[in-house]
């Protein structure tokens, strides 16, 4: 019997002090996760090098704007050109162009969707991990909110988020969960 399916993603990276621990981290537990990457944050550090490992290493790259501006607060001209210019870059890196982004905040130009080809991916459970460095309240409330079908958000710019995903990916595949990469929750 197929095992019940959740995704792992992350915003806001890459990091080039955390994404490498949760990289080795999701490595030695042979699991795949959505990595929704800032533009600016790719170009500083050698942080095109962890876009290259992740994509490498079987992670699905979506794209997370080039400045982490919300969206539906720009002109169309500028909301295209913050997604356009983040494709470009991860496309240069990669050698292709990511189908999926996750807008900042939520907000996504429902037009924006049939001019760029791109599909926006929102989240089930959120653990607001960017408000705390508590492990355990982290931890504990993506375990207990967690059903088949869900997608998890977390962000691997913070040392506490990275502990806590690991630990939930333990905890969750304990209980039988198969972590995969959105594409294929949502194709499925």
């Amino acid at each position: 019997m197929e095992k019940p399916m959740i995704a792992l993603t992350f915003d806001d990276g890459p990091n080039a002090q955390f994404t490498p621990k949760l990289l080795e981290g999701l490595k030695q537990r042979n699991v795949h996760a959505t990595f929704f990457l800032i533009g600016e944050n790719i170009e500083q550090n050698s942080n095109r090098n962890l876009v290259k490992q992740m994509y490498e290493e079987g992670h699905l790259i979506g794209n997370h704007t080039y400045r982490h501006l919300e969206i539906t607060k720009l002109s169309d001209e500028e909301a295209y050109e913050e997604i356009k210019s983040t494709n470009d870059l991860i496309e240069s890196i990669i050698g292709k162009a990511p189908e999926y982004m996750r807008p900042p905040f939520g907000s996504w130009q429902r037009n924006l969707e049939k001019k760029m080809m791109i599909i926006p991916v929102l989240w089930t459970v959120d653990p607001l991990d960017w408000t705390t460095e508590n492990v355990d309240e982290i931890v504990n409330k993506v375990v207990t909110e967690t059903k088949e079908n869900d997608i998890i958000l977390l962000h691997d710019c913070y040392n506490s988020s990275v502990i806590a995903a690991l630990r939930i990916v333990d905890l969750l595949q304990a209980e039988g969960y198969q972590f995969v990469t959105v594409d294929k929750l949502l194709l499925n």
